[in-house]
């Protein structure tokens, strides 16, 4: 019997997806296994600012004399990212004449990443899975940094095309695959900004595949849940929505499996 290329295998898992989705008969979705926040300043700040730490590619932020008083420094260099800090301003009621504090606005402050600063060691317990992610070889070689913070939110993982790298809040490989075809999805078409639908169906397709292809856990139920939300938005059934972006998902597993197959021979 003649062996089936890669891609030959990805279509078919492609087709058994889709035949599965278009049946109804879908697996219970997988809760996703996050990784628990740390016990460091920034964890008590304010959702949008955890938020705004995550996207920024840490576990833990402070401002510059929070660190000085950790003994640790900011390297030379080093760019901050902001938060946002509330203003108040003690105003008389206008009915009881008594003096209350309100919220007039917010300010942006300055804080530094972990990974900018030097000093005194930081006892961080590992946020990286014991063991890499299948095809993380892949995001290396296009030069895509890989990092894992705390899930704050509903964020488990996100591909920031501006800084090139890959932030995850799970160790799930099925999330770490949805990123990467997001960022394979970036090598032929211009991504637009937010959560578009095309995009999101595309990286969870293609996710999809690769879990099936990697012999890895049953994860078909999420994935069928994922992209029924981006579909029912688009006006459309999960089966039209795959089948909308099946070149595209196409061309991200050729990008993928191709440069895999390349990896593979020459180790």
């Amino acid at each position: 019997m003649e062996k089936l290329s890669r891609r030959e295998r990805a279509d078919q898992e492609i087709d058994r997806l889709l035949a599965l989705f278009e049946s109804g008969e879908i697996p219970d979705a997988v809760a996703r296994v996050v990784i628990p926040p740390l016990d460091v300043p920034c964890a008590r700040w304010s959702l949008s600012n955890k938020l705004l730490t995550m996207l920024a590619g840490t576990a833990d932020a402070r401002g510059y004399r929070q660190w000085e008083e950790a003994g640790r420094h900011v390297k030379k260099g080093m760019r901050a990212f902001y938060i946002l800090a509330p203003r108040f301003k003690k105003m008389k009621d206008e009915g009881t004449d008594e003096e209350e504090s309100r919220l007039i606005g917010f300010l942006a402050v300055p804080v530094f990443r972990c990974e900018d600063t030097d000093g005194e060691p930081l006892n961080h317990p590992p946020l990286e899975p014991p063991e890499p992610p299948p095809l993380v070889e892949i995001a290396e070689a296009w030069g895509i940094g890989v990092a894992y913070v705390p899930c704050y939110g509903g964020y488990y993982g996100r591909y920031n095309p501006g800084s090139n790298e890959i932030i995850l809040a799970t160790h799930e490989e099925s999330t770490f695959f949805h990123e990467l075809a997001h960022a394979a999805h970036g090598r032929f078409k211009k991504l637009k900004g937010g959560q578009d639908w095309r995009q999101e169906v595309v990286a969870e397709l293609t996710a999809a595949v690769l879990m099936r292809f990697f012999g890895k856990k049953d994860t078909r139920g999420t994935h069928y849940e994922y992209i029924k939300s981006y579909a029912e938005g688009a006006g459309k059934d999960v089966r039209r929505a795959c089948l909308a972006v099946l070149s595209d998902v196409g061309k991200c597993l050729d990008l993928i499996l191709t440069h895999e197959a390349v990896a593979v021979q020459a180790a």
